[in-house]
């Protein structure tokens, strides 16, 4: 059985069998996923957003995974599942949604309706899913994979910022060198290497890398530091709405997720930096004036970075 720390490594190789060129968004979520978080991925089509959740699945045995379609006649039921009458026994059998799973893939889910976006809110926020007043406990993983397309606006809903809050990163994988996109063309000249990716890890020992990343150290002072740069987002003029206590324990659990991969049983504040915009950035509402002068969340993050004096 491999170690935690080979248990990353092993992950983190299987995926970067399929997706190229995008070392550092691969391991930041799967540190994300390490630390029982839910990721968002945000960018254009074609980068390999799809492809990535596909690849974590595969590579980890004895897991289920399922995909949604987000579009905009997408029901709650259609996710959290219905219960349907039994005209033999006329009683009502529930069917369960895909929401019951290990690892799902919410694709484009801002083009589904507020009301069904807000049927993840409390599988994401508590594992749990109540339908028809029953509440049913969601076993298992539960690592929720969303993507959305940031630069097609017609026929979307952008997620509310309760939804947002839920996500313990948003990443983004952007587009690769002119290298490895030749690399990819090679890979996929008969068919492509995700359907031929075999498991590297198994189910228990993903949880036991769940296990070993909450006993990663981390020391007082930079905990004090996470949350000085959490609570700095409260302080400025720029922020309508600032991150919560929620940031600050996302940040903690991400960045000793991240150290565990980076091959340390110890959070340093090098760590707790490179993770910080992807933690934060996506939970700040920005004033309207600031955000018309070019103002975003990683910007804000980056400022309050170079003012935040780091542990020595």
């Amino acid at each position: 059985m491999p170690t935690p720390t080979e248990t990353a490594k092993l992950l983190e190789q299987s995926v970067h069998r399929v997706v190229r060129g995008q070392d550092e968004a691969v391991r930041r979520i799967l540190a994300c996923f390490a630390a029982g978080g839910h990721a968002l991925i945000e960018d254009v089509p074609g980068t390999g957003k799809t492809t990535l959740a596909k690849a974590i699945a595969k590579s980890v045995s004895e897991t289920a995974f399922k995909r949604v379609q987000f579009t905009p006649d997408l029901l709650p039921s259609d996710i959290l599942g219905i219960s349907v009458l039994d005209p033999r026994t006329q009683e009502f059998n529930f069917r369960p949604g895909p929401i019951f799973t290990d690892i799902l893939l919410a694709d484009e889910i801002n083009r589904a309706s507020p009301r069904t976006q807000s049927a993840l809110l409390e599988a994401m926020a508590e594992r749990q899913a109540t339908i028809d007043g029953t509440r049913h406990d969601l076993d298992g993983l539960f690592f929720v994979i969303a993507t959305q397309n940031p630069v097609e606006f017609r026929g979307t809903y952008p997620l509310p910022e309760a939804q947002m809050d839920r996500f313990m990163i948003r990443s983004r994988l952007g587009y690769v060198s002119i290298e490895e996109e030749c690399s990819i063309l090679s890979d996929q000249v008969d068919t492509h290497p995700v359907d031929h990716l075999e498991p590297v890890v198994s189910r228990g020992d993903i949880i036991l890398l769940l296990d070993a990343v909450r006993k990663v150290r981390i020391s007082d002072e930079l905990r004090s530091y996470i949350v000085e740069i959490v609570a700095s987002t409260r302080n400025r003029d720029e922020v309508q709405l600032a991150a919560s206590p929620r940031a600050s324990l996302s940040l903690m659990k991400v960045a000793q997720a991240l150290s565990l991969f980076e091959g340390r049983d110890y959070v340093i504040p090098e760590t707790i930096q490179s993770i910080a915009s992807d933690v934060i950035a996506h939970r700040l509402v920005i004033a309207p004036e600031a955000r018309l002068s070019g103002t975003d969340g990683e910007s804000i993050v980056s400022m309050i970075l170079d003012e935040v004096a780091a542990p020595a």
